[in-house]
């Protein structure tokens, strides 16, 4: 039987205010790894403050896309999205 994989997009807010949006499939671990400073360079040299949003996906190319959406939206949108405001259909 084939395991199945859950994909995950989220949004770390930094100690500085800005937003990093990544994607994985062990959130829990992933976010460790970012406040250790071994999570990538930005979450490095931004710092972690909370992880804000996440979202969870069956399939990777779906978690793609929407990571890819989000990363291109204004700081305004993903604080709606964070809020609660902005639906994730939109």
């Amino acid at each position: 039987m084939q395991r199945k994989w859950k994909w995950f997009v989220y949004i770390i807010e930094c100690l500085d205010g800005s937003y990093y949006t990544g994607r994985t499939w062990m959130p829990d671990l992933r976010y460790d790894q970012h406040v250790s400073g071994l999570g990538g360079e930005y979450t490095a040299k931004h710092g972690v403050k909370r992880m804000a949003y996440i979202e969870e996906f069956d399939h990777f190319e779906e978690a793609s896309l929407r990571e890819k959406q989000i990363k291109g939206w204004t700081r305004e949108k993903k604080e709606k999205l964070i809020n609660g405001i902005w639906k994730k259909e939109w």
